[in-house]
């Protein structure tokens, strides 16, 4: 019997050599590389490609970033000189209520009260100017579409042509900025 397992255990033996010899021929089948001879030039000259399309690609996404840069830096220089205009904007169409409730007559009893409103009213444009705020001076000037906006024409001989004769409601700017454009009638 001990004859028979020896006999057994040298066939396993041979078995488990034949799967291994089998494995390893597929290893080897799998990750056998094909070696060729180069030409050194050859790989000089792909490196070097290689090495100037990495540093031209290095260049462009600096140039991006520098443009990124500038273009953050103008947007919050442009923030900052602006950031009052939403409040501009909202208060003069209460400017030009002052200035149509200052227009009316003003009878002897209420003299102290349109005072107190003229004084309201100065200091709000005072304020105004404090932040960049200016009016638009419109009348006698040649029209200019960037700072008037015509809504009427009229035909006046004493007047020179393309010229702004009234302003109807009033226009400012904001530092170099146009916020609203002044209403005007301009001369044929």
């Amino acid at each position: 019997m001990e004859e028979h397992d020896k006999v057994e255990d040298l066939q396993n033996q041979d078995n488990e050599e034949e799967t291994k010899a089998e494995e390893v021929e597929v290893i080897d089948e799998e990750d056998i590389e094909v070696v060729t001879e180069n030409d050194p030039d050859e790989e000089m000259q792909a490196i070097i490609d290689e090495k100037d399309q990495l540093q031209e690609r290095l260049l462009r996404l600096q140039a991006e970033f520098d443009n990124y840069k500038r273009r953050s830096e103008k947007e919050r220089v442009a923030e900052r000189k602006y950031k009052s205009q939403d409040v501009v904007t909202d208060l003069l169409p209460v400017l030009d209520n002052f200035e149509r409730a200052l227009q009316t007559e003003v009878a002897e009893e209420s003299k102290g009260f349109v005072d107190g409103i003229k004084m309201v009213y100065n200091q709000l444009v005072e304020a105004l100017e404090n932040h960049g705020v200016e009016a638009i001076e419109a009348v006698g000037a040649e029209f200019d579409p960037n700072l008037h906006h015509a809504v009427m024409q009229v035909e006046d001989e004493t007047v020179d042509s393309n010229v702004v004769v009234e302003e109807l409601q009033k226009g400012f700017v904001l530092k170099d900025k146009v916020i609203r454009p002044a209403m005007v009638q301009v001369n044929k």
